[in-house]
Protein backbone atom coordinates (compact mmCIF):
# COMPACT_ATOMS: atom_id res chain seq x y z
CA UNK A 1 0.00 0.00 0.00
CA UNK A 2 1.38 3.86 -0.88
CA UNK A 3 1.62 5.41 2.10
CA UNK A 4 1.41 9.20 1.27
CA UNK A 5 4.00 11.49 3.33
CA UNK A 6 3.85 15.14 3.03
CA UNK A 7 7.63 16.91 3.74
CA UNK A 8 7.09 20.13 5.07
CA UNK A 9 11.00 21.55 5.05
CA UNK A 10 12.11 24.79 5.23
CA UNK A 11 15.14 26.53 4.52
CA UNK A 12 17.19 24.79 6.86
CA UNK A 13 15.47 21.44 7.23
CA UNK A 14 15.30 20.88 3.40
CA UNK A 15 12.84 18.64 1.74
CA UNK A 16 15.10 16.66 -0.01
CA UNK A 17 17.19 15.62 3.44
CA UNK A 18 13.65 14.37 4.87
CA UNK A 19 13.10 12.68 1.32
CA UNK A 20 16.03 11.08 1.67
CA UNK A 21 16.15 10.14 5.32
CA UNK A 22 12.67 8.47 5.01
CA UNK A 23 13.81 6.29 1.83
CA UNK A 24 16.90 5.29 3.92
CA UNK A 25 14.74 4.65 7.01
CA UNK A 26 10.95 3.53 6.02
CA UNK A 27 9.41 0.77 4.79
CA UNK A 28 7.29 0.25 1.61
CA UNK A 29 5.81 2.74 -1.20
CA UNK A 30 6.21 6.51 -0.05
CA UNK A 31 4.26 8.67 -1.94
CA UNK A 32 5.63 12.62 -1.47
CA UNK A 33 4.33 15.65 -1.31
CA UNK A 34 5.85 18.98 -0.65
CA UNK A 35 5.48 22.48 1.24
CA UNK A 36 8.53 24.35 1.93
CA UNK A 37 8.20 27.14 4.72
CA UNK A 38 9.82 30.54 4.80
CA UNK A 39 11.72 30.22 8.10
CA UNK A 40 14.22 31.16 8.62
CA UNK A 41 14.01 34.27 6.04
CA UNK A 42 10.71 34.92 7.92
CA UNK A 43 11.30 34.80 11.58
CA UNK A 44 8.83 32.37 13.39
CA UNK A 45 5.84 33.36 15.52
CA UNK A 46 3.07 32.34 16.89
CA UNK A 47 0.21 30.42 14.83
CA UNK A 48 -3.34 29.84 16.29
CA UNK A 49 -2.62 28.60 19.73
CA UNK A 50 0.70 26.94 18.96
CA UNK A 51 4.27 28.51 19.19
CA UNK A 52 7.30 28.66 17.32
CA UNK A 53 5.93 28.20 14.03
CA UNK A 54 6.16 29.12 10.53
CA UNK A 55 3.62 29.29 7.83
CA UNK A 56 -0.23 29.41 7.67
CA UNK A 57 -2.85 26.85 8.58
CA UNK A 58 -4.57 27.19 5.08
CA UNK A 59 -1.25 26.27 3.23
CA UNK A 60 -0.55 22.91 5.56
CA UNK A 61 -4.55 22.00 5.50
CA UNK A 62 -3.99 22.03 1.55
CA UNK A 63 -1.09 20.46 1.23
CA UNK A 64 -1.85 17.45 3.62
CA UNK A 65 -4.73 16.29 1.94
CA UNK A 66 -4.50 12.52 1.68
CA UNK A 67 -1.45 12.06 3.76
CA UNK A 68 -1.52 9.41 6.32
CA UNK A 69 2.25 11.13 7.39
CA UNK A 70 3.96 14.73 8.09
CA UNK A 71 7.33 15.46 8.69
CA UNK A 72 8.52 19.12 9.50
CA UNK A 73 10.25 21.18 11.79
CA UNK A 74 8.01 24.26 11.88
CA UNK A 75 4.57 23.86 10.68
CA UNK A 76 1.86 24.43 12.94
CA UNK A 77 -0.26 21.48 14.02
CA UNK A 78 -3.06 23.26 15.52
CA UNK A 79 -6.79 22.00 16.07
CA UNK A 80 -8.26 23.55 12.84
CA UNK A 81 -5.08 21.35 10.67
CA UNK A 82 -5.75 18.18 12.80
CA UNK A 83 -9.79 18.74 11.97
CA UNK A 84 -9.79 19.24 8.61
CA UNK A 85 -6.96 16.13 8.06
CA UNK A 86 -8.66 12.92 9.27
CA UNK A 87 -6.22 11.15 7.13
CA UNK A 88 -3.29 12.24 9.29
CA UNK A 89 -1.91 9.71 12.02
CA UNK A 90 1.69 10.90 12.48
CA UNK A 91 3.05 14.31 12.91
CA UNK A 92 7.17 14.60 12.96
CA UNK A 93 8.61 17.22 14.19
CA UNK A 94 12.34 17.58 14.10
CA UNK A 95 12.91 19.75 16.61
CA UNK A 96 14.15 19.52 20.30
CA UNK A 97 10.52 19.79 21.56
CA UNK A 98 7.13 19.80 19.18
CA UNK A 99 6.46 23.57 20.65
CA UNK A 100 4.36 23.86 17.08
CA UNK A 101 1.90 21.38 18.03
CA UNK A 102 -0.81 21.54 20.25
CA UNK A 103 -0.53 17.94 21.39
CA UNK A 104 -3.39 18.01 23.15
CA UNK A 105 -5.56 18.42 20.20
CA UNK A 106 -3.51 15.68 18.58
CA UNK A 107 -4.38 13.16 21.19
CA UNK A 108 -8.04 13.55 21.05
CA UNK A 109 -7.63 13.20 17.25
CA UNK A 110 -5.41 9.78 17.29
CA UNK A 111 -1.97 11.70 15.80
CA UNK A 112 0.96 10.75 17.16
CA UNK A 113 3.47 13.53 17.28
CA UNK A 114 7.16 12.21 17.63
CA UNK A 115 10.57 15.11 17.60
CA UNK A 116 13.90 15.17 17.79
CA UNK A 117 16.16 15.04 20.95
CA UNK A 118 19.48 15.86 20.81
CA UNK A 119 19.30 16.67 17.21
CA UNK A 120 21.51 19.47 17.65
CA UNK A 121 23.74 18.88 20.85
CA UNK A 122 26.82 18.51 18.92
CA UNK A 123 26.73 22.54 17.38
CA UNK A 124 25.59 23.48 20.45
CA UNK A 125 28.18 22.23 22.30
CA UNK A 126 30.69 23.47 19.69
CA UNK A 127 29.44 26.86 20.09
CA UNK A 128 29.26 26.92 23.53
CA UNK A 129 32.93 26.42 23.66
CA UNK A 130 33.35 28.88 21.15
CA UNK A 131 31.49 31.67 23.38
CA UNK A 132 33.42 31.19 26.14
CA UNK A 133 36.46 30.77 24.32
CA UNK A 134 35.76 34.47 22.68
CA UNK A 135 35.20 35.87 25.77
CA UNK A 136 37.68 34.63 27.68
CA UNK A 137 40.13 36.09 25.23
CA UNK A 138 37.84 39.19 24.26
CA UNK A 139 38.21 37.75 20.74
CA UNK A 140 35.22 40.15 19.31
CA UNK A 141 36.60 43.05 21.03
CA UNK A 142 39.92 42.97 19.63
CA UNK A 143 38.75 42.25 16.48
CA UNK A 144 36.75 45.29 15.99
CA UNK A 145 39.49 47.77 17.62
CA UNK A 146 41.96 46.17 15.07
CA UNK A 147 39.78 46.45 11.75
CA UNK A 148 39.26 49.58 13.23
CA UNK A 149 42.69 51.05 12.96
CA UNK A 150 43.81 50.41 16.30
CA UNK A 151 46.39 48.31 17.99
CA UNK A 152 45.38 47.76 21.27
CA UNK A 153 48.48 46.89 23.34
CA UNK A 154 47.17 47.69 26.25
CA UNK A 155 44.68 44.79 26.07
CA UNK A 156 48.26 43.11 27.80
CA UNK A 157 47.53 44.77 31.01
CA UNK A 158 46.97 42.12 33.92
CA UNK A 159 43.62 43.46 34.76
CA UNK A 160 41.95 43.35 31.64
CA UNK A 161 43.46 39.19 30.21
CA UNK A 162 41.80 36.25 31.13
CA UNK A 163 42.48 33.38 32.41
CA UNK A 164 43.40 30.00 30.63
CA UNK A 165 41.00 27.10 29.99
CA UNK A 166 43.88 24.74 31.51
CA UNK A 167 43.45 24.83 34.96
CA UNK A 168 40.45 26.83 35.17
CA UNK A 169 36.71 25.61 36.67
CA UNK A 170 33.66 25.64 34.75
CA UNK A 171 30.18 25.42 36.00
CA UNK A 172 27.59 23.71 34.05
CA UNK A 173 23.93 24.36 34.74
CA UNK A 174 22.47 21.21 33.43
CA UNK A 175 23.31 18.21 32.22
CA UNK A 176 21.44 16.78 29.02
CA UNK A 177 22.51 16.12 25.56
CA UNK A 178 24.72 19.52 25.29
CA UNK A 179 25.58 19.93 28.61
CA UNK A 180 27.53 16.59 28.93
CA UNK A 181 29.34 17.11 25.22
CA UNK A 182 30.53 20.95 26.67
CA UNK A 183 31.31 18.43 29.75
CA UNK A 184 33.19 16.32 27.94
CA UNK A 185 35.50 18.91 25.71
CA UNK A 186 36.14 20.98 28.97
CA UNK A 187 37.68 18.09 30.20
CA UNK A 188 39.76 17.35 27.37
CA UNK A 189 41.21 21.12 27.69
CA UNK A 190 41.95 20.48 31.06
CA UNK A 191 38.98 22.17 32.63
CA UNK A 192 37.66 21.55 36.14
CA UNK A 193 33.90 20.44 35.59
CA UNK A 194 31.39 21.00 37.71
CA UNK A 195 27.49 20.03 37.36
CA UNK A 196 24.43 21.53 38.93
CA UNK A 197 21.16 19.20 38.02
CA UNK A 198 18.53 18.92 40.02
CA UNK A 199 17.36 15.88 37.98
CA UNK A 200 20.34 14.00 37.99
CA UNK A 201 21.22 11.13 40.93
CA UNK A 202 24.30 11.15 39.55
CA UNK A 203 26.87 11.36 36.37
CA UNK A 204 27.34 8.31 35.24
CA UNK A 205 29.79 8.21 32.27
CA UNK A 206 30.72 11.55 33.29
CA UNK A 207 31.92 10.90 36.45
CA UNK A 208 35.43 10.37 36.00
CA UNK A 209 35.61 14.29 34.47
CA UNK A 210 32.72 16.17 36.50
CA UNK A 211 31.44 16.41 39.99
CA UNK A 212 28.00 16.81 40.50
CA UNK A 213 27.72 20.11 43.13
CA UNK A 214 24.67 22.12 44.65
CA UNK A 215 23.62 25.47 42.49
CA UNK A 216 25.53 27.55 45.39
CA UNK A 217 28.47 25.43 45.00
CA UNK A 218 28.63 25.86 41.61
CA UNK A 219 28.40 29.42 41.19
CA UNK A 220 30.75 30.00 44.09
CA UNK A 221 33.77 27.73 42.63
CA UNK A 222 33.48 28.34 38.74
CA UNK A 223 35.38 31.09 36.94
CA UNK A 224 32.88 30.24 34.11
CA UNK A 225 28.88 29.63 34.42
CA UNK A 226 27.31 28.16 30.96
CA UNK A 227 23.50 27.43 31.29
CA UNK A 228 22.30 24.32 29.36
CA UNK A 229 18.38 23.90 31.25
CA UNK A 230 15.30 23.60 29.07
CA UNK A 231 12.82 26.62 29.56
CA UNK A 232 10.24 25.36 32.41
CA UNK A 233 8.09 27.32 35.00
CA UNK A 234 10.80 25.50 37.45
CA UNK A 235 13.80 27.47 35.51
CA UNK A 236 12.02 30.03 34.45
CA UNK A 237 14.86 33.44 36.01
CA UNK A 238 16.83 30.58 37.89
CA UNK A 239 19.89 32.69 37.45
CA UNK A 240 18.70 36.21 38.57
CA UNK A 241 20.45 39.24 40.21
CA UNK A 242 21.25 37.20 43.09
CA UNK A 243 22.77 34.49 41.56
CA UNK A 244 25.11 36.41 39.41
CA UNK A 245 26.36 38.51 42.52
CA UNK A 246 27.15 35.13 44.76
CA UNK A 247 29.57 34.44 41.51
CA UNK A 248 33.17 35.00 41.51
CA UNK A 249 34.64 38.34 40.87
CA UNK A 250 35.63 38.77 37.21
CA UNK A 251 33.96 35.50 36.39
CA UNK A 252 32.01 35.05 33.13
CA UNK A 253 28.40 33.65 32.20
CA UNK A 254 27.37 32.16 28.61
CA UNK A 255 24.13 30.84 27.71
CA UNK A 256 23.22 29.27 24.48
CA UNK A 257 20.43 27.30 26.13
CA UNK A 258 16.83 29.65 26.65
CA UNK A 259 16.70 33.35 27.13
CA UNK A 260 13.89 32.95 30.28
CA UNK A 261 16.88 31.12 32.30
CA UNK A 262 18.75 34.50 33.00
CA UNK A 263 18.05 37.48 34.07
CA UNK A 264 19.62 39.48 31.26
CA UNK A 265 19.57 43.67 32.74
CA UNK A 266 21.21 41.58 35.87
CA UNK A 267 23.95 40.54 33.82
CA UNK A 268 24.46 43.44 32.22
CA UNK A 269 24.72 45.36 35.52
CA UNK A 270 27.38 43.16 36.24
CA UNK A 271 29.22 43.14 33.44
CA UNK A 272 29.33 47.24 33.41
CA UNK A 273 30.47 47.46 36.94
CA UNK A 274 33.10 44.55 36.19
CA UNK A 275 31.52 41.92 38.68
CA UNK A 276 31.59 40.08 35.71
CA UNK A 277 34.38 39.76 33.31
CA UNK A 278 32.31 39.09 30.49
CA UNK A 279 29.60 37.48 28.88
CA UNK A 280 28.27 35.85 25.80
CA UNK A 281 24.77 34.74 24.59
CA UNK A 282 23.48 33.12 21.68
CA UNK A 283 19.90 33.67 22.87
CA UNK A 284 17.65 36.36 24.54
CA UNK A 285 14.22 36.64 26.41
CA UNK A 286 12.96 38.50 23.11
CA UNK A 287 14.57 37.95 19.65
CA UNK A 288 15.48 39.63 17.53
CA UNK A 289 16.78 41.49 20.02
CA UNK A 290 15.17 45.30 20.22
CA UNK A 291 16.94 48.27 18.94
CA UNK A 292 18.38 49.72 21.68
CA UNK A 293 18.49 46.86 24.04
CA UNK A 294 21.56 47.13 26.20
CA UNK A 295 22.89 43.61 25.43
CA UNK A 296 24.10 45.70 22.32
CA UNK A 297 25.86 48.44 23.80
CA UNK A 298 27.65 46.68 27.27
CA UNK A 299 30.88 46.41 26.85
CA UNK A 300 32.35 42.61 27.10
CA UNK A 301 28.81 41.50 25.89
CA UNK A 302 29.02 39.08 23.06
CA UNK A 303 25.96 38.22 21.03
CA UNK A 304 25.00 35.68 18.20
CA UNK A 305 21.50 35.65 16.61
CA UNK A 306 20.08 31.86 18.34
CA UNK A 307 22.58 30.03 15.52
CA UNK A 308 24.15 27.47 18.03
CA UNK A 309 22.54 24.54 16.75
CA UNK A 310 23.06 26.03 12.83
CA UNK A 311 24.93 23.35 11.35
CA UNK A 312 24.59 21.27 8.09
CA UNK A 313 24.88 18.00 10.10
CA UNK A 314 21.84 19.23 12.38
CA UNK A 315 19.83 19.11 9.58
CA UNK A 316 21.08 15.56 8.57
CA UNK A 317 20.27 14.23 12.27
CA UNK A 318 17.08 15.92 12.90
CA UNK A 319 16.01 14.59 9.05
CA UNK A 320 17.18 11.28 10.52
CA UNK A 321 15.55 11.19 13.64
CA UNK A 322 12.07 11.30 12.16
CA UNK A 323 12.26 9.45 9.60
CA UNK A 324 13.81 6.61 12.06
CA UNK A 325 10.57 7.06 14.11
CA UNK A 326 8.21 7.16 10.44
CA UNK A 327 10.14 4.04 9.93
CA UNK A 328 9.19 1.81 13.11
CA UNK A 329 5.48 3.47 13.01
CA UNK A 330 4.97 2.02 9.63
CA UNK A 331 6.61 -1.11 10.95
CA UNK A 332 4.32 -1.19 13.72
CA UNK A 333 7.08 -0.68 16.27
CA UNK A 334 7.04 1.22 18.82
CA UNK A 335 7.74 4.68 18.16
CA UNK A 336 10.83 6.06 20.37
CA UNK A 337 10.53 9.77 20.81
CA UNK A 338 6.80 10.05 20.51
CA UNK A 339 5.40 13.14 22.88
CA UNK A 340 1.85 12.67 23.03
CA UNK A 341 1.91 8.66 23.84
CA UNK A 342 -1.78 8.59 24.42
CA UNK A 343 -2.81 9.18 20.81
CA UNK A 344 -1.24 5.44 20.56
CA UNK A 345 -4.37 3.94 22.00
CA UNK A 346 -7.05 6.51 20.46
CA UNK A 347 -9.47 4.72 17.84
CA UNK A 348 -8.70 6.10 14.72
CA UNK A 349 -11.16 7.68 11.87
CA UNK A 350 -13.48 4.86 10.04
Amino acid sequence: MTTRVLAAGDLFVRNRLFIDALRAAAPGDLEFAELTLPWPVEPFGRVAEVDEASGTEERLIEALRGARICVTQMAPLTRRVLEACPDLELFGISRGGPVNANLEAATEHGVAVCYAPGRNAGATAEHTLALILAAVRRIPQTHADLVAGQWRGDYYRYEDVGVELLGSTVGLVGCGAVGRRVARMLAALGVKVLVHDPYLDGLGDLADVAELVPLDDLLARAQIVSLHARATPQTTGMIGAAQIAAMAPGSIIVNCARGSLLDYEAACDAVESGHLFAAAFDVFPEEPIPAGSRLLTTPNVIVTPHLAGASKQTAANAARIIAEDVGRHLRGEPILHCANPGALTMPRPA
